[in-house]
């Protein structure tokens, strides 16, 4: 899906351009997780976000594709000045101090298409580093070696 790959495109860029490691990741229909690291993560996710959102919403507005666009208009924030929200405020990042920590965020993460009843398996969704390898070379993130 082409709003998919505004996502993963983008992160490809952040990893590639701006010096993000990304450990893991997993994009769905109307939110991403991410297992990064960026020593100004906050100025990134910050420009990631705004940068995702202009491209979706030109897309929508391409695609003529009121039904995913008037959502956006709908729960936008009142103080806003842009007439569409695509993302939330924010962000929720958490330390991950330990190996067993690392594999508990990895699963919870890979697990979301499960839980959403898109796949039975957390390798058989395409927008996740669950199993990069099956899918084509555009819409795979390649993965950081972890470091402790």
């Amino acid at each position: 899906m082409k709003y998919f790959k505004i996502i993963i495109e983008s992160l490809n860029y952040c990893k590639s351009e701006k010096g993000l490691k990304i450990y893991s990741y997993v994009v769905m229909d109307n939110h991403f997780h991410l297992i990064v690291k960026h020593p100004k993560l906050s100025d990134l996710m910050r420009s990631l976000k705004g940068f995702t959102a202009d491209r979706i919403l030109e897309q929508l507005h391409e695609d003529k594709n009121k039904l995913k666009l008037n959502p956006f208009k709908y729960f936008r924030k009142k103080f806003k000045s842009t007439n569409y929200q695509v993302w939330q405020e924010g962000f929720h990042p958490q330390l991950i101090s330990s190996i067993k920590m690392l594999a508990q965020k990895v699963e919870y993460l890979h697990y979301n298409p499960v839980k959403r009843g898109f796949v039975n398996n957390p390798e058989d969704w395409k927008y996740s580093s669950a199993n990069n390898r099956y899918w084509d070379d555009s819409m795979i993130i390649e993965l950081d070696e972890i470091e402790f």
